[in-house]
């Protein structure tokens, strides 16, 4: 071989490394919306599928400081009284309640979120995919929060009445709605608690759909790796 003709070959031999690592990096423009929308629904189906799965079982919520569900904070007062009056036990029973509660509902979530991912539109895909961090589990909400209320409300309630001092703290807390001390929503323990669950569940959502934009290697299946690894 000539010794001229080397440069020519090292010339070559870059040429085709450049061009082979090219056509492995892909676009969302590469990838067609079939795929795109694929990928997009098992990354989402993913994400909610663990949420509802850290969260429905014991001590999901309880154990959880993220989501962690507290008296209202305007109750406090109320939480600081019984503790002074040696009734500590019985303030943490309820929470320990108003927990469970929450956990013993969540699961119930996995169908609507799962059907939410179904019937998305072309449209809701394309928002997601080009949106923030967040913007699938926004989508989630958009189209869950309602009717997941409805369906976590009475299991929620069924769960408090069998603590007896949930109707004192009821009792309480209307007394302190007539004086402004304590927000009219938070007289009512199952609302309250129905709230928190969904905001704790969302937050979950929110965090695993975070952790697949960051690491698309860790979503469910190659269609979500390709298209979550084609927005880094």
């Amino acid at each position: 071989m000539k010794t001229h003709t080397l440069p020519r070959l090292m010339l070559g031999l870059v040429a085709g490394l450049w061009f082979a690592a090219s056509a492995q990096a892909l676009s969302l423009a590469d990838i067609s919306s079939k795929d795109a929308g694929g990928g997009l629904k098992e990354a989402l189906m993913q994400g909610a599928g663990k949420a509802v799965d850290l969260l429905g079982k014991t001590d999901g919520f309880l154990k959880n400081e993220k989501v962690r569900i507290p008296l209202p904070d305007s109750m406090q007062q109320v939480e600081d009284l019984m503790r002074g009056l040696g009734m500590g036990k019985q303030a943490d029973e309820l929470i320990t309640t108003m927990n469970r509660a929450a956990e013993v509902a969540v699961p119930e979530a996995k169908k609507l979120l799962v059907d939410a991912v179904k019937q998305m539109s072309v449209e809701d895909a394309k928002g997601i995919l080009s949106g923030g961090d967040d913007a699938g589990t926004q989508y989630f909400k958009r189209k869950t929060s309602e009717p997941l209320g409805r369906k976590f409300l009475p299991i929620v309630k069924k769960a408090i009445e069998k603590v007896k001092l949930a109707k004192t703290y009821e009792k309480f807390a209307r007394k302190g709605a007539q004086f402004g001390l304590v927000k009219e929503k938070d007289t009512h323990l199952e609302n309250y608690v129905t709230e928190k669950a969904l905001d704790g569940l969302y937050l979950m959502i929110a965090e695993e759909e975070k952790a697949i934009r960051k690491d698309p290697v860790g979503a469910a299946g190659s269609l979500a790796q390709k298209v979550f690894g084609a927005l880094k």
